[in-house]
């Protein structure tokens, strides 16, 4: 199956309906991740049907949780080489998104190819991402990661940047739980957990979804 095809129609089967501009704009991608990657270490997936498959279609699962809007701001936690981050902005360019990404090798990539793909709304932050300043708390619709090694760690890192009602989206190890007491004290309840069942993707990746609770919701759990 042709790489381009392969990314239509697993998009497709996700939901996604991607223009031809936006499949361009991932197989330049593709192309420069290539390219980078031999010369520093952006991801140990080469082949590039597994990065279309492993990468490409599994940062698009994450939209399985909410549905983009133009005014909504998204954070991504330890980008890497841009999953998930780029690929739903690609997919979704009218959200403003912020990758937080503290290797600077990989932070120069993240910048060129924000500036390749012509990304606007897009700033890549060298820092990690309990360095980020007060002011990002509390001001993100989606905070999105997949380079954490547990869930737990994930969730106290990304609950403080969370609007109430904002939604936390993790990918997490195939046996990896956790429990709603311990999301309960980073102010969130866990909204769902999703398996793709796509045949087209070999490795389907367990999600969860986690959503950041306000006041009063705070106060009904405590009374109930």
């Amino acid at each position: 199956m042709m790489l381009r095809t392969l990314l239509t129609s697993g998009a497709q089967e996700l939901g996604i309906m991607l223009s031809d501009e936006q499949a361009d704009a991932f197989m330049v991608y593709l192309v420069e991740l290539d390219k980078w990657n031999r010369k520093i270490n952006l991801t140990a997936i080469r082949k590039e049907q597994d990065i279309v498959i492993k990468h490409f279609l599994d940062s698009l699962s994450y939209l399985n949780g909410f549905v983009p809007a133009p005014a909504h701001r998204l954070l991504d936690m330890g980008s890497g080489a841009g999953f998930p981050a780029v690929p739903i902005k690609i997919a979704h360019p009218e959200i403003s998104v912020i990758m937080v990404e503290p290797v600077h090798k990989k932070a120069s990539f993240l910048r060129h190819i924000v500036r390749t793909l012509k990304l606007s709304e897009t700033v890549i932050v060298d820092k990690r991402t309990d360095e980020l300043p007060s002011s990002h708390h509390r001001t993100y619709d989606v905070v999105t990661a997949r380079a954490f090694a547990d869930m737990k760690a994930a969730i106290s890192a990304g609950a403080p940047f969370l609007k109430p009602r904002g939604l936390l989206v993790l990918s997490r190890g195939p046996e990896e739980t956790i429990g709603e007491a311990e999301t309960l004290k980073a102010g969130l309840v866990i909204e769902k957990d999703w398996i793709s069942d796509s045949p087209i993707r070999t490795t389907p990746g367990p999600f969860g979804f986690f959503r950041k609770i306000d006041k009063q919701e705070s106060l009904n759990q405590k009374l109930f």
